[in-house]
């Protein structure tokens, strides 16, 4: 449980830089404005949205869109991706609050920057994620 709220909260910090480093293409509008708390839990919910939509629809795009990733070399991924970030924007649209990006391409820009904020905010607390061993 424990690894699950540290992926959590790591995929949410790598989308607050996002927004931060593509300001106005990717944004996150938050459901109570000028409220940090409210702020913080919309960031987890996104984060929480973006995490099942790429574990369930991602996964089952990659495993039917395999020949693909190869015959691209894996480049496949960054579109596959964007239109991932697209698809937890439109559902964010439906309930008035959450991720808005403004077209396709700044979604796979916005995929990018967020997988690289993630990998690397991943290494940084990794040492919080490994098990250990009871004696």
């Amino acid at each position: 449980m424990s690894r699950f709220l540290v992926r959590l909260v790591v995929n949410a910090i790598a989308l607050w830089l996002t927004t931060l480093i593509l300001a106005g293409s990717v944004r996150v509008v938050s459901f109570a404005p000028h409220d940090t708390f409210a702020t913080v839990i919309t960031y987890l919910l996104v984060a929480l949205v973006f995490g099942i939509v790429n574990g369930v629809i991602g996964n089952l795009i990659r495993i039917v869109a395999f020949p693909l990733y190869i015959l691209t070399l894996g480049l496949i991924a960054l579109i596959v991706n964007g239109l991932l970030l697209l698809l937890v924007s439109w559902l964010s649209a439906l309930v008035n609050f959450g991720l808005v990006v403004d077209g396709f391409w700044a979604g796979v820009l916005g995929a990018l920057v967020l997988a690289i904020l993630s990998w690397f905010i991943g290494i940084i607390l990794r040492p919080l994620t490994r098990r250990t061993n009871p004696i």
